[in-house]
């Protein structure tokens, strides 16, 4: 038999908090995010069903209307799924999955991709400072490569948008860090929208190169504080012109 639930309010830190009763008046919302937790947190594993709709409104103090509705809430996310005639399963947790929901809403929500941009201009100089210390000549040589085929499609006027994102990735993984791989490659799946956007403006292109040579030079100096700075300019000119494409977009008819 599987442990009953209330093996949780025995649970030590950052499990316990999340299974008391509910206050809040956005009550389906509320549990929705409470199970997410629980789930992210490993109290839900996979592989084993959710707590029954009874048990969760006994834990929660919620109707069984909130608890379906939260369900259906993660449902539409990914998060779970239900099997019929075995129960709520949590999905398997990826990148995508976590961060398609995300995405979406970003390429609808200005100030959403605004807070991205202040999220890059955190990690992103930070890791051109790793960078500089650590890329070896094959990284450097990675990255020029990635460099030298932008201009090639710049000449063509093709769209750079995949070298553009490589760029990125490819200094993340010069840092000899996986966690910042990982962290990189879920800011370039939530920058689709916004890169797309951009890149078609006139002249962004010319100075999305123009950013990436700065942010090489720097590390083949190993200046970790010139690299820095070149990718928070870097990021700073994108966010301009971002902000930019979408006061223009809003005037040409809002689409």
């Amino acid at each position: 038999m599987r442990p009953s639930v209330n093996r949780f309010s025995q649970a030590s830190g950052s499990k316990t908090n999340v299974i008391e009763p509910i206050k809040k008046t956005r009550v389906a919302e509320e549990v929705a995010d409470r199970v997410r937790t629980l789930i992210l947190n490993g109290t839900f594993p996979q592989g084993q069903p959710l707590p029954s709709e009874r048990v969760l409104t006994e834990q929660f103090g919620v109707s069984r209307g909130s608890i379906r509705d939260a369900f259906r809430m993660l449902e539409t996310i990914g998060l779970i799924e239900t099997q019929h005639g075995r129960g709520t399963f949590p999905r398997e947790l990826t990148v995508d999955r976590l961060v398609a929901p995300l995405a979406s809403m970003m390429k609808f929500q200005h100030d959403l991709q605004d807070e991205l941009m202040d999220v890059r201009r955190m990690f992103e100089p930070a890791v051109a400072r790793v960078a500089a210390a650590r890329a070896t000549d094959d990284d450097l040589t990675d990255l020029q490569r990635i460099i030298d085929a932008q201009q090639r499609k710049l000449k063509k006027g093709q769209s750079a948008i995949v070298e553009d994102t490589e760029f990125h990735a490819a200094l993340a993984r010069s840092t000899r860090n996986r966690v910042v791989v990982s962290l990189m490659a879920t800011l370039n799946d939530l920058l689709v929208e916004s890169r797309k956007l951009t890149l078609k403006q006139k002249g962004r292109p010319a100075k999305s190169i123009e950013g990436h040579e700065a942010v090489v030079a720097a590390l083949r100096r190993r200046d970790a504080e010139g690299a820095a700075r070149a990718m928070y300019t870097h990021i700073d000119q994108i966010a301009d012109l971002q902000s930019h494409a979408a006061e223009v977009t809003d005037d040409s008819g809002r689409t």
